[in-house]
């Protein structure tokens, strides 16, 4: 068909942000063309801005580039895909006729080519030259020994995928930690799925390219195109990822997997004699997806329903176990959380942020002895794990084995430089041995690297009114009320500093006292030191 302009819109592809907990809409990709060789190269080159700022969003949005490509040889120029092979195989030098060189096509293909190279190496030089580093638990058919394996294994969670696509039923925030076992044998019944994967595409794909039929031909490869290109870099074809299933992956490839139902449909709606029993069915699939979207979406919007959701579908995910036991935790159930927490190491013997969680509960329960074992083994499973240094530290203080709780410390300290919260539990080692000053200096180090710690200002506050330091107490009280001015705590170790010291005189100091009052009488149980503080104020008064 000719047309005096042309113009082709690829619109709003989703894509899922994972540090933004949230759709990220694609741009929309005008690419214009005009009749003969003219067309307009600033949009193509728009197409590839498009393309860069959706990676930005997530790395599967530079294959917006691919289906550019695609759309522009399939739809705009309508090239025969197996004629173009031919002539390419027979060498034939009037490819111009299979369309290749129509209206400017390859010069296109070379352009959004030459702008996806330059995006990757671009990225390329961001991550440092080099691929990000995954585990095994990431994705465990990547660290296979045998080719077979991992080709089988990979072939398998493509079915997946494609499974998820035709009945989106099975839904998971995490596919690792063995959610899926891998394939060691062709007598896994499981080879079916990749039988029936492959069957099926190959038999589209033989449509595509065979059929005398240039229209089906077309909205097949389309199809597919759109099917496929988008899941490239999930495949693990070209680099190891860190995942096994991720449904984010498969957001643009449903717009293939509608092109190709949609298609599917309409020739079934030519054949079919009872047509309104199809549009019904078709009708009941819509219906029943809608509802797995209402469904789906409620439980995203709570922690608690999107973790006990995937224990039916993966339960044998250590990090599913993992996730329900700390929201548990955080809601202060721990005795279900232990349970959780306790399922999780089982399952995956090796998974250190259990461990950590896990001993940090029974820490707080007194189960001293199996919380060190715990803590211990974390540190070895990984020596560079800090915050189980330090919880371990805690565990051997209780335990009054100073010189080990010390080391511990200082372990997560080399591990971690900004550690606030250790220098912190240090300088209560050092008070608890009477290591005044250097108990003093850890505190400090903790206001340095946090401002806001409040528990460390007041540390030392307590300390140098204990030691007689009043001055110097007084000071550092003034100071840490100047970063956390509405600190009740800070205020009454203020106060009685001021007590001690009778700087009864000054409005200011007499305000700190009634505030200081008041907002203990809400919060703590110090009755004995809040009556204390009422008799030094008033004796003054009085005097």
């Amino acid at each position: 068909m000719s047309l005096n302009k042309m113009s082709a819109s690829l619109c709003c592809f989703n894509l899922w942000s994972r540090d933004c907990d949230r759709y990220v809409f694609m741009l929309s990709t005008h690419v214009v063309y005009k009749e003969g060789h003219n067309f307009s190269v600033f949009w193509v080159l728009v197409s590839v801005l498009l393309g860069a700022i959706a990676m930005l969003c997530k790395e599967q949005g530079i294959t917006i580039l691919g289906l550019n490509a695609v759309f522009d040889a399939l739809v705009i120029n309508k090239l025969n895909i197996l004629e173009f092979i031919q002539k390419l195989l027979r060498k034939d030098k009037l490819l111009e006729s299979a369309g290749l060189l129509r209206k400017g096509l390859l010069f296109r293909i070379t352009l959004l080519m030459s702008g996806g190279a330059s995006i990757l190496y671009i990225r390329w030089r961001i991550m440092g030259t080099g691929p990000p580093a995954f585990t095994e638990v990431d994705n465990p058919a990547s660290f296979a020994d045998s080719l077979f394996v991992r080709a089988i294994n990979y072939n398998y969670y493509y079915s997946l995928n494609a499974w998820l696509l035709l009945c989106p039923w099975w839904l998971c925030f995490d596919w690792s930690m063995g959610c899926i076992p891998l394939i060691k044998s062709v007598s896994d019944w499981r080879i079916i799925a990749l039988a029936a994967l492959w069957f099926c595409l190959i038999g589209l794909i033989c449509q595509a390219l065979c059929s005398e039929d240039s229209y089906k031909r077309r909205i097949l490869t389309l199809g597919l195109g759109f099917l496929i290109i988008p899941f490239l870099p999930a495949s693990n074809l070209f680099f190891r990822v860190g995942f096994v299933v991720a449904e984010r992956v498969i957001y643009l490839p449903s717009i293939g997997y509608c092109i190709l139902f949609t298609y599917g449909f309409s020739l079934l709606s030519k054949q079919a004699k009872k047509k309104k029993i199809l549009a019904v069915a078709v009708l009941g699939i819509l219906l029943m997806n809608i509802m797995r979207c209402a469904l789906r979406s409620s439980q995203w919007r709570s922690e608690e329903q999107l973790f006990r959701s995937a224990l039916s579908v993966c339960p044998l995910n250590a990090k599913v176990h993992y996730n329900v036991g700390k929201n548990l935790a955080d809601k202060g159930n721990q005795s279900a959380a232990i349970k959780y927490y306790r399922e999780a190491v089982r399952l995956n013997p090796k998974y250190v942020h259990a461990m950590n969680n896990l001993g940090n509960i029974l820490k707080e329960r007194n189960e001293l002895q199996e919380a060190e074992e715990l803590l211990s083994l974390a540190v070895q499973i990984q020596p560079d794990f800090a915050a189980a240094w330090m919880n371990l530290g805690i565990v051997q203080n209780s335990l009054r084995r100073f010189e080990e709780a010390e080391q511990s410390y200082w372990t997560a300290i080399k591990h971690r430089k900004k550690y606030p919260d250790c220098y912190y539990n240090l300088g209560r080692l050092y008070a608890d041995l009477n290591r005044h000053i250097d108990a003093l200096n850890a505190w400090r180090n903790a206001t340095v690297l946090k401002p806001e710690h409040s528990l460390a200002w007041n540390n030392m506050i307590i300390l140098l009114d204990n030691t007689g330091n009043l001055a110097q107490a007084e000071a550092v009280g003034r100071e840490a009320l100047e970063l956390i001015p509405n600190d009740h705590s800070l205020m009454f170790s203020l106060a009685n500093v001021l007590g001690k010291s009778q700087k009864y005189k000054v409005a200011g100091d007499r305000t700190i006292f009634l505030k200081k009052v008041y907002e203990h009488l809400k919060t703590t149980s110090h009755i004995a030191n809040i009556f204390i503080c009422f008799n030094r104020l008033c004796r003054h008064q009085c005097m």
